[in-house]
């Protein structure tokens, strides 16, 4: 969708319902593309903090054995 960037000021809550919903929208400025509006990224999630796993897992007592046929890599 093209608007000049005078429609623009006069729909401008128009035109950004427009893009928010997804439509691409380019403003010209003297028949030249000027601004390009689209939908805004949504938030990435965010990653647990530190611990929140905490007493979840149970740590077998031999964690610190080395694995069968993993010796050679040891030394």
């Amino acid at each position: 969708m093209d608007v000049t960037v005078a429609e623009m000021k006069a729909n401008l809550s128009g035109v950004l319902r427009k893009a928010a919903a997804g439509a691409e929208v380019q403003v010209t400025r003297h028949g030249k593309p000027y601004v390009r509006l689209g939908p805004a990224r949504p938030e990435r999630p965010t990653l647990p903090r530190v611990g929140a796993f905490d007493g979840q897992f149970q740590v077998p007592d031999n964690w610190d054995d080395i694995a069968t046929g993993f010796e050679p890599y040891m030394e």
